[in-house]
């Protein structure tokens, strides 16, 4: 027999996807009911009965590069009439995490965010790290007056010759984790996408789920201004009839990181260009704007946990947790900190602070490495798929 014809399935493969969600792939029977149920599958190659196919054979080619799989939004259809219930849309939530690990670069950040014996340590680093912070910010007094004297920065201290205190400085402080972390976020996200795309393309022409023979990074760009309205008003999520409960916290939690996306590039520009420290007052309409998202977040987050709980027949990992908690602490101790510096709770204040700058820190610096990554992922998925006439 040629070479051509052999498949040799990666057994390693179908035990990672297994391990991240995938453990009802093997009571698939081929029947197709998943690709006729799915509202959203496209006409050409519709998925995911063929993704069924690869994942049972361990094709792991057939997937990492398959953009099809991002056009997936888990929404439960083709789950729930699965008469073999294999949930085919849990399979392919396992195979996206699989390609998110398989794209991000360092492996060994990859492979640790994954592993939920490496959670001490996520959590641990960046709780040294501001410990370390928090001690230059609040106590090293003559430390911190002798090396920003010479920068011309004046370090001041709280009248009881406790707690020193100079907002701009401690925030500088701050901002220099995560601005060179932003850098290092952005640079993982680049050199991923930069594969993904290239192999997401060569997937939709070999399998004629194209008419363009490369790509045209104007014409990509323009794709982009027609999925972006998609994405925000969640039309793909809501043509689904199994669990559209999830589709308002999902959107909930959505604005929520896009509002205080904007309030924090707001509050840096006004800092820094104008430099003007906060606190801010509560009458400030940005402030508005953050104390909603916050509150949306938190509630968002809440009802997202709460689904997971009370729907026993849905698969969930380590990876849905990390990510759900995540963000739901997140939420919480941003709120919990601005509620006790209301309150005059000075200490509680920092400590609630310190929690949140770590919730900050594993969420940001971990994104690319995380179920969350699926945000830039499928967005860029459904970009090509626009650019490529995916019907």
């Amino acid at each position: 027999m040629s070479e051509k014809y052999l498949v040799q399935p990666d057994l390693k493969f179908i035990d990672e996807i297994t391990g991240f969600g995938a453990e009802t792939l093997k009571k698939c029977f081929q029947c197709a009911t998943c690709s006729v149920a799915c509202p959203i599958s496209p006409e050409n190659s519709p998925f995911p009965r063929k993704e069924m196919i690869a994942a049972s054979w361990g094709l792991k080619d057939k997937l990492v590069g398959n953009g099809d799989i991002w056009l997936c939004h888990e929404c439960g259809d083709c789950s729930d009439l699965c008469p073999r219930g294999a949930r085919p849309g849990d399979v392919l939530s396992a195979v996206r995490y699989a390609t998110i690990n398989e794209y991000a670069r360092p492996k060994f950040l990859a492979d640790a965010v994954k592993d939920p014996q490496k959670l001490p340590f996520l959590i641990g680093i960046p709780a040294i790290w501001f410990a370390i912070m928090a001690y230059i910010t609040m106590a090293g007094h003559d430390t911190m007056t002798k090396l920003f004297h010479n920068f011309g920065v004046e370090w001041s201290h709280a009248k009881e010759g406790v707690i020193a205190h100079a907002d701009f400085v401690s925030t500088w402080l701050v901002d220099i984790t995560f601005v060179p972390l932003a850098a290092f976020v952005v640079i993982v996200f680049a050199l991923g996408l930069k594969n993904f795309i290239t192999d997401i393309h060569a997937n939709a022409v070999a399998e004629g789920k194209t008419d363009k023979t490369s790509i045209d990074p104007k014409g990509f760009i323009l794709a982009l201004k027609d999925v972006i309205p998609v994405i925000l008003k969640h039309d793909k999520f809501n043509k689904c009839e199994a669990n559209q409960e999830r589709s308002t916290p999902h959107m909930m939690v959505l604005y929520s990181f896009i509002g205080l996306f904007i309030v924090t590039n707001i509050f840096f520009v006004v800092l820094y260009v104008f430099q003007i420290p906060g606190p801010y007052s509560q009458l400030n309409p940005v402030k508005w704007l953050a104390n909603i998202c916050g509150a949306a977040l938190i509630i968002g987050s809440g009802l997202m946990i709460k689904n997971r709980f009370s729907n026993k027949d849905q698969v969930s990992s380590y990876k849905d947790w990390y990510i759900l908690w995540l963000v739901f602490a997140l939420g919480l101790t941003g709120m919990l900190t601005e509620m006790t510096r209301l309150a005059g709770a000075q200490y509680l204040t920092y400590f609630m602070y310190y929690l949140h700058l770590i919730a900050i820190f594993n969420l940001f610096a971990f994104l690319p490495f995380s179920k969350m990554a699926h945000l830039v992922y499928r967005v860029v998925a459904m970009t090509y798929a626009s650019y490529g006439n995916r019907k």
